[in-house]
């Protein structure tokens, strides 16, 4: 029971439509009629721009942490599990919430963020090298959406790795987790995916600092 309210917890702080509530509250926008319709981060940043859309990209990273960070220590009677394990769970019930939010009619973002920040404090050094793909990708291609989906692939790369070569020591749920998380990004990002093929996936220009750096000066 205890481990149930836990989840239910975070499943509610996970499913907080921030993008939704920003949009209304400081531009008089659902971001849902407007961009790609997803309620996320990305979506939000291409329609609010980026004061609005940077912002929501926080709350959801922070929705993920305050799952698996802090709701997981809540201490409301004997847990099945050790606490490691309990934090992923309450973890990825935020990732659900997200991505199928009752208060909007289970329509939501993609979990990329809320992902990241229940990973954050359960694996910080695969997430840093998820964010290091993330930013290069981002980079050189200014797709937040195709960093998105490789940032996710290389978490259960990176778990693994540093599992089997460190003297780093993850539990086999992390790993399974981590597997799962980047099939279901995969999932919910197919849209996205059959655009990045097709070559119509709109491209942030002003991410691309490559181009300014190799610009010639006038």
């Amino acid at each position: 029971m205890s481990l149930a309210i836990l989840l239910i917890a975070s499943y509610l702080v996970g499913a907080f439509p921030s993008s939704i509530v920003y949009g209304k509250l400081f531009r008089k926008v659902d971001v849902r009629n407007h961009g790609s319709g997803n309620a996320g981060g990305t979506n939000a940043w291409r329609v609010l721009g980026w004061k609005i859309g940077l912002p929501v990209m926080i709350t959801d990273v922070a929705k993920g942490a305050l799952a698996s960070v802090f709701i997981a220590r809540i201490p409301l009677g004997p847990l099945p599990f050790a606490f490691s394990t309990v934090a992923l769970l309450c973890g990825l019930a935020a990732v659900i919430g997200h991505v199928f939010p009752v208060y909007t009619r289970f329509r939501g973002g993609k979990g990329v963020a809320t992902g990241a920040g229940m990973l954050v404090g359960n694996a910080p050094i695969p997430v840093a090298c998820a964010l290091g793909v993330f930013a290069i990708v981002v980079f050189l291609f200014g797709k937040i959406s195709l960093g998105s989906i490789l940032a996710a692939v290389s978490l259960p790369i990176s778990v693994f790795l540093i599992d089997r070569f460190t003297i780093i020591d993850y539990p086999i749920l992390l790993l399974v987790l981590t597997i799962a998380l980047a099939l279901f990004i995969i999932t919910t990002h197919w849209t996205n995916i059959r655009r990045l093929l097709k070559g119509e996936e709109k491209a942030f220009e002003n991410l691309q600092l490559w181009k300014k750096i190799l610009r010639p000066r006038q």
